[in-house]
C-alpha cells in the first residue's frame, strides 16, 4: 500500500504529456527488458543499409561505398580545421606546443588515463569499460534501468567510469595523430573503440543508464571519424561497426531525453548530441528528424536556461561553462552549414560570454560555484579545468568582441578546432581593449563581482547572494552570501569546488557546506540542508538589498534567511564596501534574541601560509609572502578569537588539496556585528594598522597605511558621533593625509547629514543614496546619487577641525 501511495505522490501535479512521455518510456524499457525490441541488438549490415536514405547515396550500398562516400563527400561541412588539413597542420605547428598533447597520447596508447582530477588511472588490459578504479568497483552488465548508479556499493563513483566512456579522449589521440601522423594513435582508437563495442551490447550495462552521457560518446565519436578520416586503420568494417551503434546511440537519445527527469544540461546535452548526429549523418532516414528536434529543444530551453543577465540557471559556473560551449558548437555548426541563426541564440550566447568574462579572476582561472562535475563536451587543448577562457577565445573570433580577446589573452588551440584558420585570423585582427566596465552586478542570479582593473595584478572579489539553484537544487552549494578574493592577481580565499558525487556521501556533504565556505556559520550549521547527492531538506533564501557601483567604490548588501529555521531564529546580513586600489570591508549583522556559536570562515587556497599576529593589542591574519603579493585580515567590533586549522579544496572533480582555514569564532547572545577588513598588499608593503574608536550609536575605526589614515563610521539608524565627525549615514569613510590630517576624499552611504566639528559638510533633506568626493584646492569635488556635479567649499574652519583629529 506505501509503495501505491509513492507512485500516486510522484504522479500528483504532472501534466497529461508529461504522463505520456514517462508512460512510453516505461513501454519502452519494458521491450528492451523482454527482448522485444530490435534495438537491444547490433544491426546486421543489411539491416543498417535498410536504414538510410537511399536518395542520400548512389548505387549499390557496401561497407566500402559508405566509407568512400564519408570521405569525399562535400556536405555536410563539420568544423572548418577538417577541410583545410594542411593549413590546419601549418597553423598548430606555428602557434600551439605539440608536447602536452602528444604526451597524453601516448599514455592514453598505453592504458594509462588522466581523467577529471585523477591521475595515471589504469583500467586493466583490455580496458575494462565497467571498472570504476578508484573504488575497484565493477558495475553490473544487466539492462541499463536495472542499475543503480547513484549506489557507491553498485558503481563506485559513476562519474569516473562514464568519463572514461564519453571518449573525449579520442580528440587527444586525433590532435597527436593530426601533429605527428602516427598510426599509433589511429591504432589506439580503433582497438578502444572496436574493444567498446564488444563489451557494451546494446542497452546493458552502466555505458547505457544514462541519455547524457551517451550523447557525449556520439559527439566524441564523430570527431574521431573526422580526426582519423584519412587512417588507413579507419577500414570500411570498423566504419560500419561505428555507423551502427551511432545509429543505436541516435534512437536512445531521442527516446530517453530528460525532458521531465533532468531537464538542466542533461537535456540541453542530448539535444546536442541529436543535433550533431542528425546534422552529420544525413544518411540515416531519420537525421533529419534528429536534427530538428535537437534543433527546436535547444532553441526552447536556451530561454529557461539562462537567465536575462545571461547566468546559467543552476548556479554553477562550470555547467554555465557547458552551457556555452553546448551553444557555441550550435551555432558553428549552423554557421558552417549555412542554416538559418536565431537572432536571439546569438544574443544568448553572448550574455553567457560576458558572464564568463567578468568571472575570470586576474590569474585566468574562474571560481567554481556550485557544482562543477570536470569534464568538457570536446577536449580541444591541454589548458586545466577551471581556466575557461578557451571558451572567450572562440567568441572573441565568433563575434569579434575585443573585450573576450582581452580576457582571452591569446588565441587558443580550441579556436583552431572550432573556427579554423580564418577563426584565428579574426582572433589577431582585433585590437583588445579592457571591458566598459570593471565591477558588475547579476542581479537575478545574485552575483556580484567586484575589481579594480582588468590586469594581472588586479584585485578582485565576488560575492554570491543568489537563489539556491533551480528545478531540485541538485547542483546548489549552501554558499549564501559566500564570497572569492583576489589580491593584486593573486587568488587567495576561493570557494571549496565540489571534490565528488556520489563517491563518498562525507565529502560530498562537506564540499557543499556552509562550513566549507566563505561565509558565517552559526552553531555549526548550514544555511541549506542536504538530503542526499542531489537534493536539499532546507533551502536558504537570499535577497540583495543594495548594490552600487562606482568609479571610486561598490558597495553590496544582502541577506539570507537560512538560519530562521533554528529553534533561536537568527538573520544574516552582510554588506560589503569595496575602496577600489585600497581594501574591503565586510560587515556581517546577525539579528536575534537567542545565544549562539558564530564563525566567520576564511579559506585559503593551497599554497597558502596564514598566521595569526598580535601586535599593540590586535589581532591579524596575514598572508604575507616574500616574493608575492598577500592579504591581512582583521575582524574587529565583536572580541571572539582567531582558530587555524586544515580544510579542503577541490581545483578539479576529483582531486582535493589540503587547505588553511582561518576561523574567527564567538559565542554571544542578542544582536551581533562583526567588521572584517580585507588589505591586499603587494610585496614589500609595510604592514597595515587597525584601531577601534569609542562611538556613539554606531562603531568607529581608524586604518592606517602609509601615508594616509582612514576613519570609518558605521551607522546603526541612529547619529554616529566619533572623533568629532557626526553623520547619520549608514557608512561614512574619510581618508585623511597621515601627517596633516588634511582632508582627501570622502564617501557616503545611505543618510542625509554629515558634520565635522560642528559644521555642516551636508546637510539635505533628501535620503541621499551615496556621496563621493574627493579634495581639489579647499573644496570637495564629487557625485551623489541625485548631483552629478557636486561641491563643497572647505574654509578655515574645516581646515582647523581637521587638526581637532590629531587629538
Amino acid at each position: 500500500m506505501s509503495k501505491i501511495l509513492q507512485v500516486i505522490g510522484k504522479l500528483r501535479g504532472r501534466g497529461a504529456e508529461e504522463l505520456r512521455v514517462r508512460a512510453a518510456q516505461k513501454l519502452h524499457v519494458m521491450a528492451e527488458r523482454g527482448g522485444w525490441s530490435w534495438l537491444t541488438r547490433v544491426p546486421t549490415d543489411a539491416k543498417l543499409f535498410k536504414l538510410l536514405d537511399p536518395t542520400k547515396l548512389e548505387g549499390s550500398v557496401s561497407a566500402g561505398v559508405m566509407l568512400q562516400h564519408f570521405r569525399t563527400r562535400k556536405t555536410p561541412r563539420f568544423f572548418a580545421p577538417f577541410h583545410e588539413k594542411h593549413a590546419t597542420i601549418a597553423e598548430l605547428q606555428i602557434r600551439f606546443s605539440s608536447v602536452g598533447v602528444i604526451e597524453s597520447a601516448r599514455r592514453i596508447s598505453e592504458g594509462r588515463f588522466d581523467l577529471l582530477g585523477f591521475h595515471d588511472l589504469s583500467f586493466g588490459e583490455p580496458v575494462n569499460w565497467h571498472l570504476e578504479p578508484v573504488s575497484g568497483v565493477v558495475a553490473p552488465t544487466k539492462h541499463w534501468s536495472q542499475i543503480s548508479y547513484l549506489d557507491a556499493a553498485q558503481a563506485g563513483d559513476k562519474k569516473i567510469t562514464w568519463e572514461l566512456n564519453r571518449h573525449l579522449y579520442f580528440a587527444t589521440l586525433g590532435r597527436a595523430y593530426w601533429h605527428t601522423q602516427d598510426e599509433l594513435y589511429a591504432q589506439t582508437f580503433v582497438a578502444h573503440i572496436n574493444s567498446w563495442i564488444d563489451a557494451n551490447p546494446p542497452k546493458q550495462g552502466i555505458n547505457w543508464a544514462s541519455s547524457l552521457e551517451i550523447a557525449f560518446r556520439a559527439i566524441s565519436w564523430l570527431w574521431a571519424l573526422y580526426f582519423f578520416k584519412d587512417s588507413k586503420l579507419l577500414t570500411p568494417s570498423v566504419f560500419l561497426r561505428i555507423l551502427k551503434l551511432l545509429y543505436l546511440h541516435g534512437r536512445h537519445l531521442e527516446t530517453y531525453l530528460s525532458t521531465y527527469f533532468s531537464p538542466n544540461t542533461h537535456l540541453t546535452g542530448e539535444a546536442l548530441g541529436l543535433f550533431y548526429l542528425g546534422t552529420m549523418l544525413p544518411e540515416f532516414r531519420y537525421a533529419a528528424r534528429w536534427r530538428e528536434q535537437g534543433y527546436q529543444i535547444l532553441l526552447e530551453q536556451l530561454e529557461r536556461h539562462v537567465r536575462s543577465d545571461g547566468v546559467y540557471f543552476e548556479q554553477s559556473s562550470y555547467y554555465h561553462r557547458y552551457t556555452t560551449d553546448f551553444y557555441t558548437h550550435l551555432l558553428i555548426l549552423l554557421q558552417e552549414n549555412k542554416a538559418p541563426v536565431e537572432a536571439h541564440l546569438e544574443e544568448k550566447l553572448q550574455s553567457l560570454l560576458d558572464h564568463l568574462m567578468y568571472l575570470t579572476r586576474p590569474d585566468g582561472t574562474t571560481p567554481l560555484y556550485g557544482d562543477d562535475d570536470g569534464g568538457q563536451l570536446v577536449r580541444l587543448d591541454q589548458r586545466a579545468q577551471d581556466d575557461f577562457r578557451s571558451s572567450l577565445s572562440n567568441g572573441a573570433a565568433l563575434f569579434k568582441r575585443f573585450d573576450y580577446k582581452h580576457v582571452a589573452g591569446e588565441a587558443s588551440e580550441e579556436s583552431l578546432w572550432l573556427l579554423g584558420r580564418k577563426g584565428l585570423q579574426t582572433f589577431d585582427s582585433l585590437v583588445a581593449k579592457a571591458p566598459a566596465h570593471q565591477s558588475c552586478a547579476f542581479a537575478e542570479s545574485g552575483y556580484y563581482v567586484m575589481r579594480d582593473g582588468w590586469s594581472s595584478k588586479a584585485n578582485y572579489l565576488l560575492l554570491d547572494c543568489g537563489p539556491h539553484g533551480s528545478l531540485r537544487y541538485g547542483h546548489a552549494h549552501a554558499d549564501a552570501l559566500s564570497f572569492e578574493l583576489a589580491a593584486h592577481g593573486r587568488t587567495l580565499l576561493v570557494d571549496p569546488g565540489t571534490y565528488t558525487y556520489t563517491g563518498s556521501a562525507k565529502w560530498r556533504n562537506y564540499f557543499r557546506s556552509s562550513g566549507a565556505h566563505n561565509t558565517l556559520t552559526v552553531d555549526g550549521e548550514s544555511s541549506s540542508v542536504p538530503d542526499g547527492p542531489f537534493s536539499w531538506k532546507h533551502v536558504a533564501r537570499s535577497r540583495q538589498l543594495d548594490w552600487i557601483s562606482r568609479p571610486r567604490f561598490d558597495f553590496f548588501a544582502g541577506r539570507h534567511d537560512g538560519y530562521e529555521r533554528l529553534a533561536s531564529p537568527l538573520t544574516h546580513t552582510r554588506s560589503v564596501f569595496f575602496i577600489k586600489g585600497d581594501y574591503w570591508v565586510i560587515v556581517d549583522r546577525v539579528t536575534t534574541e537567542g545565544t549562539h556559536r558564530y564563525e566567520l570562515n576564511f579559506h585559503f587556497a593551497d599554497g597558502a601560509s596564514p598566521v595569526i599576529e598580535t601586535e599593540d593589542g590586535e589581532v591579524f591574519v596575514r598572508e604575507r609572502p616574500d616574493d608575492a603579493p598577500g592579504l591581512e585580515v582583521f575582524v574587529g567590533g565583536a572580541g571572539g578569537q582567531w582558530l587555524r586549522s586544515e580544510g579542503w579544496i577541490s581545483r578539479c572533480y576529483g582531486k582535493r588539496l589540503a587547505a588553511p582555514i582561518l576561523t574567527f569564532a564567538l559565542q554571544g547572545t542578542g544582536a551581533r556585528e562583526f567588521v572584517t577588513f580585507l588589505f591586499p598588499r603587494r610585496v614589500h608593503e609595510g604592514k597595515m594598522r587597525v584601531r577601534k574608536f569609542r562611538a556613539k550609536a554606531g562603531l568607529a575605526f581608524e586604518v592606517v597605511d602609509g601615508a594616509s589614515r582612514d576613519l570609518l563610521l558605521l551607522g546603526n539608524g541612529q547619529t554616529t558621533e566619533a572623533v568629532h565627525f557626526a553623520s547619520d549615514f549608514q557608512l561614512t569613510w574619510i581618508r585623511l593625509t597621515k601627517a596633516t590630517s588634511t582632508l582627501e576624499e570622502l564617501v557616503l552611504l545611505k543618510g542625509r547629514r554629515a558634520s565635522l566639528g560642528g559644521q555642516d559638510i551636508v546637510d539635505s533633506s533628501d535620503f541621499i543614496n551615496y556621496l563621493s568626493a574627493h579634495r581639489s584646492g579647499k573644496e570637495l569635488c564629487g557625485e551623489t546619487d541625485r548631483v552629478a556635479d557636486w561641491h563643497h567649499s572647505l574654509g578655515d574652519w574645516q581646515e582647523a577641525g581637521l587638526q581637532l583629529l590629531n587629538q
